[in-house]
């Protein structure tokens, strides 16, 4: 956006006689930015609201010019929401449009609205205003999506189904379990949202270029009307801050990461070798040629989209890192990088809730994978610690030993018979089958925050409260 000072140039006559011949065509190419910044009429037509109220309360403008002020403004609110306002990029960006045209519509009154402010206090009002927004957009989506997987994981408290390390079967879980992995990842992406609306809770506006007013304003007043906790506290910084925006795009990236690790073991699942799910016509296609795929689309975009709002992240921090203070012409380009991850974010996070929802579960596929890969040998050795009295290394040892006989029997260790197992450890009873099945071991890990399925449903009492 443009800078209010008097550096910038400019073909806007609202500026006055000095800038009489306006820049060549690559200079409003570049200067412009009302193609991208139209987006913060709302905001600024708010700010402008409250900026105006509080110079009639001060007695910098009058009552009358106020009203005349926010009516106009409230005119121009309605035709750029019915679409009947025309953009110029003559006039640069989303301010000074709206300017121009509140001139057209109240006249001189309209050039009291900038009294003790500048478009560089402005701009960082309307950008901020926009982010809060959009973070608290972000919050009730990330609510639904915990949600659902709630929902998933309530149902699928005892389904058990293989866990990976390295993504080789590594201890049986339930999916309910795996669903509440997510869960707290997500939740941990709503509080990061919660405390960047609180971080960037403070108002802009009163800052003007750089210095302050000398105008008796009251940026109190101003901060309370826009839903500000309370005002920013140093001028040169409040106009030369984008914290919030890299904050956001920060958040942004480790959720879009989240849904991205979420995304591929979608697509893992969901081939004809795992099995482990069926995604729903609705989020997935077929192909133009082979009849029999049904390919996960939904899931390979969230997957990609993740790349775009990492991009993001890192041209923002480049536009910003070598900025002296205060404001530079440089942070016009600090819009279009949020405002891409933002749409990015929210359409990932809609899609996977509704992909969430939507999916089949193969409960039998799940179990009979569980105890592939001989699962259950962890759930042997703690038996030999815990009722043959063996030093886990020791007993780490005769698990071994074990799954190397049933590697070469071709069998599962429940189906070793006692006497090959006793020939291995003296110790070993027939009580031993009692933990190598599946079943018994996800119900043996009660640890909290173990998969056992009684600990699951604590878990998931736990964030319901909390939801």
């Amino acid at each position: 956006m443009a800078d209010g000072s008097s550096e910038t140039k400019s073909s806007n006559q609202m500026w006055g006689g000095r800038f009489a011949s306006g820049p060549d065509a690559i200079m409003e190419e570049i200067n412009a930015s009302i193609g991208f910044d139209k987006k913060l009429y709302a905001q600024d037509i708010r700010g402008s609201i409250a900026h105006a109220t509080m110079l009639a309360h001060q007695g910098i403008i009058s009552a009358e010019d106020k009203d005349k002020i926010v009516h106009g403004l409230d005119t121009i609110l309605s035709e750029i929401d019915s679409g009947a306002f025309e953009f110029s990029r003559r006039l640069e960006d989303i301010h000074m449009n709206i300017e121009a045209r509140l001139a057209a519509l109240i006249g001189p009154a309209a050039g009291r609205l900038h009294t003790a402010r500048s478009r560089n206090d402005q701009v960082a009002l309307d950008f901020r205003l926009w982010v809060k927004e959009e973070l608290q957009k972000t919050e009730k989506a990330l609510t639904g999506l915990i949600a659902a997987f709630l929902d998933r994981a309530e149902e699928h408290a005892d389904t058990v189904m293989p866990g990976f390390t390295h993504l080789q079967t590594a201890q049986p879980v339930t999916f309910g379990h795996h669903c509440m992995a997510y869960v707290e990842m997500f939740g941990r992406d709503r509080a990061r949202v919660r405390h960047a609306i609180e971080h960037m809770d403070e108002s802009p506006i009163g800052a003007a270029a750089l210095a302050g007013t000398g105008f008796p304003i009251d940026r109190h007043m101003t901060a309370k009307a826009l839903g500000f906790r309370e005002p920013t506290r140093n001028s040169i910084d409040t106009v030369s801050d984008r914290d919030f925006a890299l904050e956001f795009l920060s958040v942004a990236a480790i959720a879009a990461t989240h849904l991205s690790r979420l995304a591929e073991e979608i697509v893992i699942w969901s081939t004809p070798q795992f099995g482990f799910i069926r995604l729903s016509d609705a989020f997935s296609t077929g192909s133009s040629i082979m009849p029999q795929k049904k390919n996960p689309d939904a899931a390979e975009l969230v997957r990609a989209k993740t790349g775009r709002v990492n991009g993001s992240l890192v041209a923002l921090l480049t536009v910003m890192k070598g900025l002296p203070l205060a404001y530079s012409k440089d942070m016009q380009e600090d819009k279009e990088q949020v405002f891409d991850a933002a749409e990015s974010l929210e359409l990932a996070i809609a899609a996977m809730t509704g992909m969430i929802r939507d999916v089949t579960i193969r409960a039998d596929r799940m179990k009979a994978a569980a105890g592939s890969g001989y699962s259950t040998a962890t759930d042997l050795a703690d038996w030999l610690v815990r009722e043959a009295g063996l030093p886990f290394r020791d007993a780490h040892h005769v698990t071994g030993r074990v799954v190397a006989l049933a590697e070469q029997k071709g069998c599962d260790l429940a189906d070793l018979p006692l006497a090959e197992l006793q020939a291995i450890n003296s110790a070993i009873t027939d009580k031993v089958y009692g933990v190598l099945t599946v079943e018994a071991s996800v119900a043996s890990r009660t640890s909290f925050g173990g998969t056992a399925p009684s600990e699951v449903r604590k878990q998931i009492a736990w964030w319901r409260a909390r939801n």
